[in-house]
């Protein structure tokens, strides 16, 4: 129940807004926007989620693990893009996704957290909102 809940919260009302300030090229501060090509439909997903970038990676924490439409979407086609802040602007960059299930989820976070002092927000939300947190790393093309 609550996944469902949380599900139809974020597609309908906290995803939109962030979706379109990227559309307008604008980059919430925080955020980035994941795309993946659909499982069923093979077009692009895409998904805000919070700014994990680490050097020539990127992590995030899957609030719904295998429940969420772009887990499944990596599980099938891990090739990925992210969309990042570069300055004023945004710009997209490629790259490969890997879930992880054997990690520490709620570790990866806190680590995360250091590396990105501003994401402890969007990791109390994560943690407040998800029902089965799985670690994604994408490592980006050179």
């Amino acid at each position: 129940m609550k996944h469902r809940i949380v599900h139809l919260l974020q597609k309908f009302v906290l995803n939109p807004p962030n979706k379109l300030l990227f559309v307008l090229g604008i980059a919430p501060p925080g955020y980035a926007l994941l795309e993946t090509i659909g499982r069923k439909t093979g077009k692009p997903r895409r998904t805000p989620v919070g700014n994990g970038r680490v050097g020539n990676q990127f992590w995030l924490i899957a609030e719904h693990g295998t429940k969420s439409g772009y887990v499944r979407n990596i599980a099938k086609n891990p090739r990925v893009r992210i969309k990042l802040r570069n300055g004023l602007h945004t710009r997209w960059h490629t790259g490969t996704a890997c879930l992880l299930p054997d990690d520490n989820p709620r570790e990866r976070q806190r680590w995360l957290s250091q590396q990105h002092p501003g994401s402890a927000s969007n990791a109390a939300a994560v943690r407040l909102f998800g029902t089965e947190l799985l670690t994604v790393r994408i490592d980006f093309d050179s």
